[in-house]
C-alpha cells in the first residue's frame, strides 16, 4: 500500500472530506497530494482547461482521492467538509484566451462555490491573488490597501473577477454566516508549472533550457517577489485550519524582492545557458513592482517562506529538464 493509500492514523470521524476546485492545476495538484499526505478524502474537480491528469496521476491509487471533470461555472452537488476554490487560469496567456469565461470563472464560480459551503455547512477558501492590487502605489503591499486596478483593460477578466469573488465571499459572510477564508496568492512557481503559460519563471527557464533568447517586456527593472509552492501550499492549509475568525484577506507570498532582469540572470547561471536577453515592449497594465507585507501570516498563522530563490529555482530547473527529456510538453490548444 502507498503512503498516500494511508489516513495517517487518523480517525475516521476526524478525517475531512475536502474540495479543491482546479485540483488538477498547478498549485492544485499540490494542495491535493498535501492533504491525502495529511490524512483527509480529497476531492479534485477540474475541467482540464489548463490543469493536466499528469499533475495528479501519482494520486489514483489512492483510495482516498477521487476526480470529477466540471467547470464550476456550473453548481455542484457533493458532501465535503472543506472547500478549496482555486479554479481559475492564472496566468495572462490563458485567462486573456476567453476573457468572458475567466471572469465567469471568478464570479460564477465563486457563487456556485458558496453556495455549496452554505448548503452543506463547509469552510471555504479563496484564492484570490496579488493582482486585486494591480500597478500599486503603495509598497509593498498589505492587505488594508485598495489597489490601483484597470476596470477596462486586457488583464481586467482576471483582476477584477478575482475582486468581485473576494466582494461574494465576504457577502456570504455577512449575509449568510458561511465560515470564509480569503488568500492573496503573490508569484508561485514551482514543478508542474505550465510550460506555455507565459509566466516569468516557466519562461525564463524554457527559453534557458532551450538554448533561445530570454525575452524581457520592458526594460527588467520592474520588480516581483517568488513564493515556493511548497511554502504557498503550507500557509493555504494553515489558513484554512486558522480559528473561525480569521477570514482573512490575507497575503501568501515571498517578502524578497527580485527585478526581472536579476531573475532572467539568476535562471541563465543555473541552467548554464547560452541564452541572451532580449528586451520587449512593456505589456499594458503591467505592474512595475509587486511584494507582499506578510504581518498578518507570520503574527496569525506563523507563516514565512523558508525555500531561497536560488534553491526552489534548481529544483524547478530539475523538473522541467526532466519534462524536456521525457517529451512532456504541451501546448494549449
Amino acid at each position: 500500500m502507498s503512503t498516500l493509500n494511508k489516513p495517517n492514523g487518523i480517525p475516521t470521524a476526524t478525517r475531512a472530506r475536502v474540495l479543491v476546485t482546479g485540483g488538477a492545476g498547478f498549485l492544485g495538484s499540490h494542495l491535493c497530494e498535501r492533504l491525502l499526505a495529511d490524512g483527509h478524502d480529497v476531492l479534485c474537480v477540474d475541467n482540464f482547461y489548463t490543469g493536466s491528469k499528469d499533475n495528479i496521476a501519482q494520486l489514483f491509487d489512492s483510495s482516498y482521492f477521487e476526480l470529477i471533470r466540471h467547470d464550476v461555472t456550473f453548481p455542484l452537488y457533493v458532501e465535503v467538509d472543506r472547500i478549496f476554490n482555486l479554479a481559475c487560469p492564472a496566468s495572462p496567456m490563458h485567462y486573456q484566451h476567453d476573457p468572458v469565461q475567466t471572469t465567469k470563472t471568478s464570479v460564477h464560480g465563486a457563487i456556485n462555490m458558496l453556495g455549496l459551503a452554505k448548503r452543506v455547512g463547509a469552510r471555504i477558501l479563496q484564492a484570490s491573488t496579488s493582482e486585486v492590487y494591480g500597478d500599486p502605489h503603495v509598497h509593498p503591499q498589505h492587505e488594508s490597501y485598495w489597489g490601483n486596478t484597470n476596470p477596462i483593460g486586457e488583464r481586467a477578466c482576471y483582476d477584477e473577477g478575482k475582486r468581485c469573488a473576494e466582494t461574494l465571499f465576504f457577502d456570504y459572510y455577512r449575509q449568510h454566516g458561511v465560515p470564509i477564508k480569503v488568500a492573496r496568492i503573490f508569484n508561485t512557481y514551482g514543478a508542474r508549472m505550465h510550460p506555455n503559460d507565459g509566466r516569468v519563471v516557466s519562461n525564463f527557464i524554457v527559453q534557458a533550457l532551450r538554448g533561445a533568447p530570454i525575452t524581457i517586456y520592458g526594460d527588467g527593472a520592474q520588480s516581483r517577489s517568488f513564493c515556493h509552492v511548497d511554502d504557498l501550499i503550507e500557509g493555504l492549509v494553515r489558513l484554512m485550519e486558522s480559528d473561525a475568525a480569521v477570514t482573512g484577506p490575507m497575503n501568501l507570498g515571498n517578502p524578497d524582492e527580485f527585478t526581472i532582469r536579476e531573475l532572467a540572470q539568476t535562471v541563465i547561471e543555473l541552467t548554464n545557458s547560452a541564452s541572451t536577453i532580449e528586451f520587449r515592449p512593456l505589456p499594458s497594465d503591467d505592474p512595475r513592482q509587486r511584494c507582499p507585507d506578510i504581518s498578518a501570516a507570520r503574527e496569525t498563522l506563523g507563516w514565512e517562506p523558508r525555500t531561497p530563490l536560488r534553491t526552489g529555482l534548481v529544483h524547478t530547473i530539475r523538473y522541467f529538464e526532466e519534462q524536456l527529456t521525457a517529451g512532456h510538453w504541451r501546448t494549449i490548444g
